[in-house]
């Protein structure tokens, strides 16, 4: 009997020894909400793509780029 407690033992201390694998940081969907800019349709970068253009700054360093079908009607031009 004490034979199978002290196995018993062993076993549940080498399961909860066990760490898994986990990606660290928020997962893709809450990135994606605080990464977006200008009404949720621009998303913050280093640089634009071909297709985008920059709008407005992020933060200091990341510009707010935006697909040019989503860009404001510039009035007065």
């Amino acid at each position: 009997m004490a034979m199978r407690s002290v196995l018993l033992v062993l076993v549940v201390l080498v399961l909860l020894s066990y760490v898994p694998p986990v990606r660290s940081g928020p997962n893709i969907y809450i990135r994606r909400a605080f990464a977006s800019c200008w009404r949720i349709k621009g998303s913050c970068k280093k640089r634009c793509s071909k297709s985008e253009i920059y709008h407005i700054l992020c933060e200091t360093t990341y510009l707010c780029c935006i697909d040019k079908k989503h860009l404001p009607i510039l009035v007065g031009k």
